[in-house]
């Protein structure tokens, strides 16, 4: 990862990540801002206010993560919970090759019985669940799996818990999104948002004194995993400083990415590394699915049909097939 001067930074209003670290912390992190591909994402389902604004949560957290991901590496997030919304699944495919845009995919799963009935909003719409993080590291690697219940006031703090729990990691988020427009332009969804992390150099001791952790449901919070840490004191300082941080910033676009920093952290030698841009990308596959179709027996692929035909939807593209039985059995089969 090369350093970027500050004119080689992300323009405004791109889908892009900006990877950045302060060098007088030893902290880390990444400002994201998604545009064409939050709203590409989330108006092509159509999606009530209150579902867009959770998936649009959802996915840039998974942007903001998945940014550190290597080439052909693939970073996916999963929220499943008991109430209006039973499912939240987002894909970050890392580009296949250094220069290429990164893509992203998402999808809400929800009642809609259920949803106009309960009037709740965020994080609340899950009720009862789990969240859980998959690295897909490619063919014959055998993927990382992490779990963590759906604690806290949002799937930001969600995360928080997650990475204090399991990666020991100290990272504090600032995420919004919103329906916007612009003079001369169609509104549309945006979303924006920063992550910050410390990593302790000391080892991953509660320190003295300390009862238990401090974090919702008597998890380990960022704070608890900066104070075993060398320098506990430098986290409290850029945590503050992100907290200062307002929605019409993190959105766009008429502050950027690196004034964004700069406002934010002058005193603490912000750095910017080259952008990462993003775009709306499915991998469902035509003939993928014709391929795993046609290995199943004929009476399998009878059963699965309706008037001479299966049919498949992608959930996350919306994408829309159908294969006729008598083209996926017989010696002979055709390319669709």
């Amino acid at each position: 990862m090369s350093e970027a001067t500050p004119s080689d930074s992300m323009p405004t209003g791109s889908d892009a990540v900006l990877p950045f670290q302060l060098d007088r912390l030893d902290v880390r992190g990444r400002v994201a801002r998604l545009d064409v591909a939050i709203d590409t994402i989330l108006t092509q389902h159509d999606y009530p206010a209150a579902i867009s604004g959770l998936l649009a949560e959802a996915t840039l957290l998974t942007v903001l993560i998945g940014q550190t991901m290597k080439l052909r590496h693939r970073f996916s997030l999963q929220a499943r919970g008991k109430g209006a919304v039973t499912l939240l699944a987002t894909d970050y495919f890392a580009p296949s090759d250094e220069g290429q845009p990164a893509r992203i995919r998402a999808y809400a799963g929800y009642d809609r019985t259920t949803f106009a009935e309960s009037g709740l909003e965020g994080l609340a719409l899950l009720g009862e669940g789990v969240m859980g993080v998959t690295i897909d590291q490619g063919e014959g690697l055998q993927p990382y799996q992490g779990i963590t219940p759906l604690s806290g006031a949002s799937l930001a703090e969600c995360m928080e818990l997650y990475f204090a729990q399991s990666e020991q990691i100290a990272t504090r988020f600032a995420v919004a999104s919103a329906f916007a427009s612009e003079p001369g332009k169609e509104p549309g969804w945006r979303a924006g948002g920063v992550v910050i992390q410390h990593l302790p150099k000391a080892s991953p001791l509660m320190p003295e004194g300390t009862d238990r952790p401090s974090g919702t449901d008597s998890l380990m919070s960022a704070d608890d995993v900066a104070a075993m840490g060398e320098t506990p004191d430098d986290w409290a300082t850029a945590a503050l400083k992100l907290a200062t941080v307002e929605a019409h910033e993190l959105l766009g676009p008429h502050v950027a990415p690196d004034a964004l920093l700069r406002r934010l952290f002058h005193e603490d030698a912000p750095r910017v590394y080259a952008p990462q841009p993003v775009e709306f990308g499915c991998t469902c596959d035509e003939k993928a699915l014709y391929a795993l179709l046609s290995g199943y027996e004929a009476d399998t692929l009878g059963d699965m049909a309706e008037n001479g035909h299966i049919v498949a939807d992608c959930q996350f593209c919306g994408a829309h097939y159908s294969f006729a039985v008598e083209d996926l059995v017989g010696e002979e089969r055709q390319n669709p």
